[in-house]
């Protein structure tokens, strides 16, 4: 399996969290207090998310045993 996959969706996701969590920077600015915890706890799922593709791009790249 070629490499370019997960960098890609690795990339994509980081890019949503961090998009994800300027908005809830954004929206506590504005006042909607009540829409932050959510925005922001999805910022911090895509985060995960994209350590979690790059460990198994890690895993994907060692050999494997039988």
């Amino acid at each position: 399996m070629t490499k370019a996959p997960f960098m890609a969706m690795a990339a994509g996701t980081a890019v949503l969290g961090t998009a994800l969590g300027s908005l809830a920077l954004q929206l506590r600015a504005d006042g909607y207090e009540q829409y932050v915890e959510s925005v922001a706890t999805f910022s911090v799922l895509m985060y995960v998310t994209a350590a979690l593709v790059l460990v198994t791009w890690v895993r994907d790249g060692r050999p494997h045993a039988n």
